[in-house]
């Protein structure tokens, strides 16, 4: 009985080390494009994780708990998105306005 419980303990890692292919065989398997395009995005994936793992270590800081944190930022960068977008449609009012003063056309 010991016997079995040791060779299937030490027998199954074994046999799924074989039998689970290599990083390199599975991407010798790989289609080229696919391959092609997993590299090409590899640096931009890595750059998304990096950043993400860097904004949880920031909220992390805090005394409240992350979610909270998250939505806070969250919330911030709503608001200045918008801000953004209210002072960019009033510089195109302010640039159509004097268009259509120097066109002689009148004010609404």
């Amino acid at each position: 009985m010991i016997l079995a419980g040791v060779g299937i303990s030490v027998g199954g890692p074994i046999l799924t080390m074989r039998l689970m292919p290599t990083e390199d065989e599975l991407r010798s398997r790989y289609n080229p494009e696919l391959l092609k395009k997993s590299t090409d995005e590899r640096d931009e994936r890595q750059e998304e994780f990096d950043v993400f793992v860097n904004r949880l270590k920031e909220y992390s800081r805090s005394d409240k708990p992350i979610w909270t944190v998250m939505m806070e930022e969250e919330e911030r960068q709503k608001k200045a998105a918008l801000s953004a977008a209210r002072a960019q449609r009033k510089e195109a009012d302010s640039q159509r306005e004097q268009m259509r003063r120097e066109a002689g056309l009148e004010s609404k």
